[in-house]
């Protein structure tokens, strides 16, 4: 992480912190639910992919999920 978001994020990290979307209309199930499944169609696709090597196949699975905002953690230091 760069220095500076580190920096803001020790001094925010007790603050209390409030957000709103005043004109959004979807709940966060609804987007848990939307996003999940479009993740699992992709890695279903790439599971499926028999010109993909083992290793290719982890990689882009690794990468879904960076698409939504996770990562490989430890695991995935390779890329």
């Amino acid at each position: 992480m760069e220095l500076y978001k580190e920096i803001l994020s020790k001094v925010f990290e007790k603050e209390e912190i409030q957000i709103t979307f005043p004109n959004f209309e979807m709940d966060t199930t609804e987007i848990l639910e939307s996003q999940s499944y479009q993740a699992l169609q992709k890695i279903k696709a790439v599971i499926e992919d028999d010109s993909l090597s083992d290793f290719e196949c982890v990689e882009n699975i690794v990468r879904i999920f960076e698409e939504i905002g996770s990562d490989g953690g430890n695991r995935h230091d390779f890329g």
